[in-house]
């Protein structure tokens, strides 16, 4: 009887071992439930609803007419059945945020995000992260070191190659207006896009302005890229300066074209060296009328279909270090530092309109020569 007892309670202790590890791997599994339910780590693998933002239409042709019809096209193309949901944020960042929390709530799996503002936009890779989504940061730098991606263009470079190209062409205005003041509309400070321009820009004129070669009256970043904001810009440091100016940097097209308006207003249109960015029609318009200088054409159909294959490969699960040529560093926050697909920019001024844009179709003849006489710069017929 004894005997007897002694293994019914040595059963009965096994029995009860059994159990309890029974109960605490069950509790393990609904503790890793309950967490993916908030924080899954899937990563976008085998995603095919892709949410693609984009920043707003005013201030820049580009967005409307370039970047969402090739994305719209290329991610397809590339990743076979996916489907894309476009919103644009029209310049409110926090329209932004509610947008991109949409698209998370539908279950969009993939987001490529060109930020309306580098820091808000933070907490829409906060908001992916917690639901496993992969963010591309597209064209403009999202402040987060939980970043997946960015694709753009090397935009200290694009800086570089407009303050160059000032300093190769300033002594003719110069010599012209007779004044060497120089005047540098920027572009918004809530865009690292627009510092790296900056810098890039100021690391070709900082040393005409430290030798006296040119004088620098006036530098402001302008909020959102208002066009009519650097008009009123350009307005003041011409009263400020009695209208004595020969150089206006300006940061991109869509200002430069109502930069290009204050000084038609008194007469300096085509005597002021004007720069300019994005080779939209309007600022390639300007070149050939001789009131703009010059602008930086980005081949925005390469960093469309960068994006796209990015894309695709989160969603095949494949390795993306063959497409990935760099690294950008976050400005702050402790400086992540960010896989990036940084394309090349290229300075196009009268003399390569033809074999630049025009040869890669970017633009049309017959939009840049809109009413201009035949034969203007070898360009138009």
């Amino acid at each position: 009887m004894k005997l007897f007892e002694r293994k019914h309670r040595s059963l009965s202790i096994m029995i009860g071992l059994v159990l309890l590890t029974m109960l605490f791997a069950a509790c393990g599994s609904a503790n890793t439930g309950s967490s993916s339910t908030t924080t899954s780590t899937t990563g976008g693998k085998g995603c095919m609803k892709i949410g693609v933002l984009l920043p707003e239409n005013a201030t820049s042709a580009r967005w409307d007419s370039q970047d969402r019809p090739l994305l719209q096209k290329d991610i397809p193309q590339v990743l076979s059945g996916a489907t894309v949901d476009y919103t644009n944020a029209q310049g409110n960042a926090d329209l932004q945020q509610t947008q991109a929390q949409a698209d998370l709530t539908k279950g969009d799996c993939i987001l490529v995000v060109a930020p309306s503002d580098s820091i808000k936009a933070a907490a829409i890779v906060s908001a992916a992260k917690v639901k496993g989504v992969p963010v591309i940061s597209y064209d403009r730098l999202t402040y987060s070191n939980d970043l997946n991606y960015y694709v753009s263009f090397d935009n200290t470079k694009v800086g570089q190659l407009q303050g160059q190209y000032v300093a190769d062409h300033y002594q003719s205005f110069v010599s012209s207006n007779g004044t060497k003041n120089t005047v540098m509309i920027d572009g918004s400070q809530t865009d690292n896009n627009a510092l790296l321009f900056a810098k890039g820009a100021h690391s070709a004129l900082d040393p005409l302005f430290n030798s006296g070669a040119l004088k620098k009256v006036f530098e402001k970043y302008t909020p959102d890229w208002n066009n009519a904001t650097a008009q009123t810009e350009m307005q003041a440091a011409l009263t400020a300066n009695q209208n004595k100016v020969a150089i206006s940097y300006v940061a991109n097209d869509g200002m430069a074209n109502n930069v290009i308006a204050a000084l038609k207003a008194v007469k300096l249109n085509g005597k002021v060296l004007v720069t300019g960015q994005d080779a939209t029609v309007a600022g390639i318009h300007n070149i050939l009328t001789g009131d703009q200088s010059m602008t930086v054409y980005k081949a925005i159909s390469k960093e469309a279909m960068a994006t796209a294959q990015l894309v695709a490969a989160i969603s095949n699960g494949t390795g993306t270090s063959s497409l990935v040529n760099g690294q950008t560093t976050i400005p702050q926050n402790g400086g992540a530092n960010i896989p990036s697909v940084l394309e090349t920019p290229v300075a196009v001024d009268k003399t390569n309109i033809k074999s630049t844009v025009v040869a890669d179709g970017f633009v049309t003849v017959q939009a840049i020569c809109a009413g201009l006489p035949s034969g203007t710069d070898g360009v138009c017929p």
